[in-house]
């Protein structure tokens, strides 16, 4: 265009030098015309150039408001000071005059800054064309945050746990990803999380005694007393023509095994009309800390992991299967889903040992195959589903790697191996940060 414009200059300033009569009359006709091009092709090309620098200066500054570490406590009008200040900064020298910016910070629908900027350029030959002033304006938008997160982190509270500082170093691994999941959330929801401490069962909460989906003849075999004291669980003393007097459930610990096969491997919601469905309740002594289903009550979350402690034998498993349903399934409260955004649901299980126990296999002190087999068609059942898997496993005491818990995870890459309690700390920031990544991306 400049090339076009200077071209013309130079062709009209050899035309203006001849001096003869009928050259300077038609000078005089056609050099009117010719300043109007001439003219309005370096207005065009000045405002043009003004709406580039505009829109680069405006996208700028709504990116650096985006990422402003402050942004979710800034109110409106220091939102609008924070574009303003980034837009003049980037804008530096230009034909732009009486600009006028407005910014805004939204949340509906995933968060986002939105900017709009006005200005006008003054033409040099607008009185050719009665014109005072080309007007310019700009809007851009960053747009970020559009997946919300579930994530379950399944962790293991088995005995073993206890050597090495690792269930110290969990505790602090786990405490820092909460807070990094914290920082992820724009608002209320944007990201919550279950809590599924296991060892060869789970405890889901003694106060829930007398909820329906329990089933306690796993509880009642076992807890109580017989009329004649040789027998020690209900059939015998009852075959016996002895009386069984049954522990109250109201003294249950609050810890359940497994589901009935193969209920054992899926999220199906219990049903009072299918007793497999339902969650046997027993009174294991190693019971770990009680479970938290979907929350962004991080004080709450906290105090899950504080009471944290190392007992009993390893059953992955029913902690997988536990994880999952808290992100699906009753007997959890699921949050209702927001169709403005996109979910991404997600389950991190720990463990330090190789699996020794379940309600069925294995003898809690030597690893089982058994209880991996069955693990991992829960775990394909879980990828199948759609979630996103992480494993990682703690070998501090030198077992070999699990090539169930490997094969378990979404991709290779979603597998750890440590060999120290510190790299538990490390790994799960690795982890939050991927997770806090999906979340924020632009």
């Amino acid at each position: 265009m400049i090339r076009t414009i200077q071209i013309l200059i130079d062709e009209l300033a050899r035309f203006r030098a001849h001096d003869g009569g009928n050259i300077a009359v038609i000078f005089a006709i056609v050099s009117v015309p010719l300043l109007m091009a001439v003219g309005g092709a370096l207005d065009y090309a000045r405002a043009f150039r003004a709406r580039i620098d505009m829109q680069d200066a405006l996208d700028a500054a709504t990116l650096a408001v985006a990422t402003d570490p402050s942004l979710r406590s800034l109110g409106s009008i220091r939102v609008n000071q924070l574009a303003n200040n980034f837009f003049a900064a980037n804008l530096g020298e230009s034909d732009l005059k009486d600009i006028s910016l407005s910014a805004s910070f939204k949340t509906q629908g995933g968060p986002s800054v939105e900017a709009v900027a006005t200005g006008d350029v003054i033409p040099y030959f607008g009185a050719l064309f009665g014109l005072s002033r080309v007007p310019i304006n700009a809007k851009s938008t960053a747009v970020w945050g559009s997946s919300r997160l579930r994530v379950a982190l399944v962790l293991d509270n088995t005995g073993s746990m206890d050597d090495d500082r690792k269930m110290s170093a969990l505790k602090t691994a786990s405490h820092n990803l909460l807070d990094e999941l914290e920082d992820a959330a724009t608002v209320d929801g944007d990201v919550y999380v279950s809590i599924v401490p296991f060892a060869t069962g789970v405890n889901v909460g003694s106060s829930n005694y007398a909820k329906t989906w329990l089933r306690w003849d796993l509880f009642d075999e076992v807890n109580g007393s017989c009329s004649k004291k040789n027998y020690t669980t209900k059939s015998s003393c009852e075959n016996a023509r002895r009386t069984w007097t049954a522990t109250s459930h109201r003294n249950w610990n609050g810890c359940v095994t497994d589901r009935d096969q193969n209920y054992d491997l899926d999220n199906t919601a219990p049903s009072t009309s299918r007793s497999a469905t339902l969650f046997p309740a027993e009174q294991n002594e190693s019971c770990p800390a009680q479970l938290a289903g979907l929350s962004y009550r991080w004080s709450d979350l906290n105090d899950v992991i504080d009471a944290m402690k190392p007992l009993g034998a390893t059953n992955q498993a029913i902690g997988l299967q536990w994880g999952w349903q808290s992100l699906t399934q009753s007997p959890f409260t699921i949050p209702s889903y927001d169709s403005s955004y996109k979910y991404k649901q997600v389950i991190i299980l720990l463990t330090d040992g190789l699996n020794t126990q379940d309600r069925w296999y294995g003898d809690g002190r030597n690893p089982s195959s058994r209880v991996d087999t069955r693990q991992k068609k829960l775990c394909q059942n879980i990828k199948d589903a759609g979630i996103e898997l992480y494993t990682v496993q703690v070998n501090t005491g030198r077992d070999p790697k699990s090539t169930m818990l490997e094969q378990c995870a979404s991709s290779t890459d979603k597998f750890f191996l440590l060999t120290s309690a510190d790299q538990i700390v490390t790994t799960f920031e690795s982890i939050g940060s991927a997770l806090s990544g999906l979340r924020l991306a632009m």
